[in-house]
């Protein structure tokens, strides 16, 4: 090691100001186009820090899942079937397929595999035999996963001891306008990729 300080973004590690170099490694300018004319330059520090913790979390969360995923002996594309999943207790394949955004093929090689684990079991719809339910095993990922995400759900239970009610209910709303961009974001990313696969 040579004991050079990581690179802030966009830097090289060699000849930068101090003010460059003492950056959080994360820290980085808002594109063109995307600062309010109306903003001081507060609120759109403000803003950006808004958007990097966003970021921040999303590929902090990225690595925690392949971290899991290794632990438990998964890929991390299986253990993000088994969160989706573990939601409702039951998705049918093409729900779950739909979910995540695999082919029929894909999906099915998913299932395959959490069935050898023991993870999940799968049963015809007693409405519809063309159908088949995947059914999460509650005692297998209890046993298995959540020891590993327990300390960290338990932290992330602890944090609500610091807030109100009024503020918990705005955390949670603000959730849920996250989630409804990414899922926004997600369906238009998808419906491009269907058009550019040559599908009207």
């Amino acid at each position: 090691m040579s004991g050079d300080r990581p690179l802030a973004a966009g830097g090289t590690g060699k000849g930068q100001e101090p003010e460059q170099a003492d950056l959080p490694r994360w820290e980085v300018p808002w594109p063109k186009g995307m600062q309010a004319d109306s903003w001081t330059p507060e609120r759109a520090a403000l803003a950006m820090a808004f958007v990097a913790a966003i970021r921040k979390t999303g590929s902090l969360m990225q690595l925690m899942m392949q971290a899991a995923a290794d632990r438990i002996g998964i890929n991390a594309t299986d253990l993000n079937c088994l969160n989706i999943l573990s939601f409702s207790g039951q998705l049918t394949a093409g729900e779950l397929a739909k979910a995540t955004g695999l082919t029929t093929a894909s999906i099915t090689g998913v299932i395959d595999r959490l069935e050898d684990a023991g993870f999940v079991h799968r049963e015809r719809d007693a409405a519809d035999r063309r159908r088949v339910v995947v059914h999460l095993d509650t005692d297998r990922a209890l046993a298995t996963i959540a020891p590993v995400f327990g300390p960290m759900l338990g932290a992330w239970r602890r944090m609500t001891d610091q807030y109100t009610d009024d503020e918990l209910r705005l955390i949670v709303a603000f959730y849920g306008q996250v989630e409804g961009v990414i899922r926004d974001h997600l369906a238009h990313l998808r419906d491009q990729q269907w058009e550019a696969d040559g599908h009207d």
